[in-house]
């Protein structure tokens, strides 16, 4: 019985082994993302603490509707776009346009100067501009996340604003720790390519092997400390009898 024990706690600690090689990098990953990921608060990694306060809708604004062009509208969003109020028009596809809310019109797509204005003035203190780029809604950066024709505004400290070039709308205000920390969430969810994909079968199937591999290691460990029990034990036996 003695020797079958001997054989199982060996097999056990091979088998641990084995997995800990074949998870041990997934888990310092997992470990590292962790930590990069608490390092700062969420607020300051999306740059919240960055924007400046939101125009408020003028309270004596007469707004006009605006003139549909023949599409069905699934919604419709009166804000602010610098100082000019403006009508926010949600078409069916994720299709969206802008119209002047004192008239009704429907406005042009944004151009680089007033997509760096829009950008400039969702800022507390907005830096020096670098560049000024228009991206299609299908050929987006990575960090933007968004299906829609945006202007980049990129910084001089290498925040990145993006605009909506049809509405005119602030969608991301990107810091170089967001992408920092967007490259290590997708080392965490094993998602380099897209980082959204949080369930597929590599990342389920390293998830499993290695709670199996800790549970392993917990079991070997109680083992363990139950031999160097009845070991103790045993010595203390032996010396009473000697002792006698």
């Amino acid at each position: 019985m003695s020797a079958l024990k001997t054989r199982v706690r060996a097999q056990l600690l091979r088998i641990h082994i084995w997995l800990g090689w074949l998870v041990g990098v997934p888990l310092i990953l997992w470990t590292l993302s962790g930590l990069i990921m608490v390092i700062k608060p969420i607020d300051e990694v999306r740059g919240s603490d960055l924007r400046s306060e939101p125009v408020a809708i003028p309270a004596t604004l007469a707004a006009v509707p605006p003139r549909f062009d023949g599409r069905a509208v699934e919604t419709l969003e009166l804000a602010m776009r610098g100082a000019r109020p403006v009508w926010l028009v949600r078409y069916a596809g994720d299709d969206s346009r802008a119209a002047d809310a004192a008239t009704g019109a429907l406005l042009p797509p944004v151009t680089a100067s007033e997509a760096r204005a829009i950008a400039d003035g969702a800022q507390k203190a907005p830096g020096e501009v670098a560049t000024v780029e228009r991206f299609a809604a299908d050929a987006n950066p990575l960090d933007l996340r968004r299906d829609r024709p945006a202007w980049r505004v990129t910084y001089a400290n290498g925040l990145h604003a993006y605009v909506d070039a049809d509405t005119g709308e602030l969608l991301a205000l990107r810091t170089p720790f967001w992408r920092t920390y967007d490259f290590f969430w997708g080392l965490h969810i094993m998602d380099l390519q897209t980082r959204e994909d949080t369930h597929h079968p590599l990342l389920t199937g390293f998830a499993a092997v290695s709670l199996v591999t800790v549970v392993l290691g917990f079991v070997m460990l109680f083992i363990r400390q139950r031999r160097r029990k009845s070991r103790s034990r045993l010595r203390e036996g032996l010396g009473e009898g000697v002792s006698k």
